[in-house]
């Protein structure tokens, strides 16, 4: 007669789960004795609780830095004793709160663990702490011809890029983070350290906890190091753009490239309200026509190389309806401008409606061609709503 139904029992084991830690004095006072520095003011509090979503800021009761492993070590194991939920943070550029603290508790800034620790030009992979950033990453590389691929455009830290599985406009070719990932560093919930992947790539033997990892958002440890993948930097460079009808031909087109098998370096869909924004953000680039548009980027060898395979991809863009394939003159200088500023176009699409936020969707469906048209429905509804803006 005591026994309750499964559904009530379960219901009140979960609100025991949920009973957090209060973050008193106490518990400041021990925290405060774990790491080199720990902060309580306000605006420290809401910086670490705000983010590049369109979720409101819900700040931590307390932010602590972390400068080394032990100390990540320590306060983990604090936290669980304590109850307190606790938060990784990086730089905060995510898109999808995830460094919100709906529940307060600590946030754990790993930007100060900042170091490469190693380089391996030969193996072409390298070693480096949580908070080191791609750019910092790439600076360290610059003498090696080497480089760290996956672009996101925001200058992310490499353990939040790991934890939230993040990709960027160069991930048609060198990959996204589960491509580039070759091993990890990660503080348990119990506070122990999980060395996850090897060098090797070629393995096969055992679970794959690195790929279990990448893309955990921080729910199942705080990732510490990470091991990635670099690639050599191309001897050519060739960056083009080309207007379409439709935001449907322009997506053919796009799966056209693929499949002829171009190995193209960077490949982006911007549709009409995006392109209008770019051009009225971007001062440092011509302005486009008003019209769905690809970005894209051939590497090679040598100059015939990406000739060749420019050509090629305007003939495939022909076909699809594509008008004004443009290549990118004046060097290296005006393509770094150019994808600037497309990186900039989250920036745009929001000043199109000054004090909005930026909504993420993502749509999977098997016709990837056929599914823009859907995914601009739904954008379409948000826009008329006041909720969000497009980007592509």
């Amino acid at each position: 007669d005591n026994i309750l139904p499964p559904s009530m029992s379960l219901r009140r084991s979960l609100t025991r789960l949920a009973a957090y830690g209060k973050v008193d004095d106490a518990f400041v006072s021990r925290l405060s004795a774990t790491v080199s520095e720990i902060s309580t003011n306000r605006d420290i509090l809401r910086r670490h609780g705000d983010d590049e979503s369109s979720h409101k800021a819900v700040p931590p009761d307390v932010v602590a830095f972390a400068a080394h492993e032990e100390e990540v070590q320590a306060v983990v194991r604090l936290c669980g004793e304590a109850r307190v939920p606790l938060i990784p943070f990086g730089t905060g550029t995510s898109l999808e709160g995830h460094i919100q603290c709906p529940e307060g508790g600590v946030s754990l800034d790993l930007s100060r663990m900042a170091q490469v620790l190693e380089v391996n030009p030969p193996d072409m992979d390298a070693r480096v702490q949580a908070g080191c950033t791609r750019l910092a990453l790439n600076r360290d590389l610059r003498h090696t011809g080497l480089g760290f691929m996956v672009d996101p455009g925001a200058d992310a830290s490499l353990g939040g890029m790991a934890a939230c599985g993040a990709s960027g406009t160069a991930a048609v070719r060198y990959g996204t983070m589960r491509e580039t990932v070759l091993g990890l560093s990660v503080v348990g919930a119990d506070g122990r350290v999980a060395r996850t992947g090897t060098r090797a790539r070629k393995s096969s033997a055992g679970y794959d906890l690195t790929r279990l990892m990448v893309g955990s958002e921080g729910t199942l440890g705080v990732i510490t190091e990470v091991q990635v993948r670099l690639h050599a930097h191309p001897a050519a460079v060739c960056a083009a753009v080309c207007g379409f009808e439709s935001v449907h031909a322009a997506a053919a087109a796009a799966a056209a490239l693929l499949q002829l098998g171009l190995p193209v370096a960077r490949c982006e869909l911007l549709d009409q309200v995006t392109v209008q924004a770019f051009n009225a953000y971007a001062k440092d680039v011509p302005d486009l026509p008003a019209s769905p548009h690809l970005f894209l980027e051939f590497h090679g060898l040598s100059d015939a190389s990406v000739e060749e395979q420019a050509q090629w991809a305007r003939e495939a863009c022909a076909e699809e309806g594509g008008r004004g394939f443009d290549l990118v003159t004046g060097g290296e200088e005006e393509r770094r401008k150019l994808w600037a500023a497309r990186h900039n176009t989250y920036y745009a699409a929001l000043a199109l409606r000054p004090g909005s936020r930026g909504v993420s969707l993502v749509a999977v469906r098997r016709e990837r061609a056929h599914c823009v048209g859907r995914v601009l429905l739904a954008l379409t509804f948000l826009l008329a709503l006041g909720g969000g803006d497009a980007l592509f």
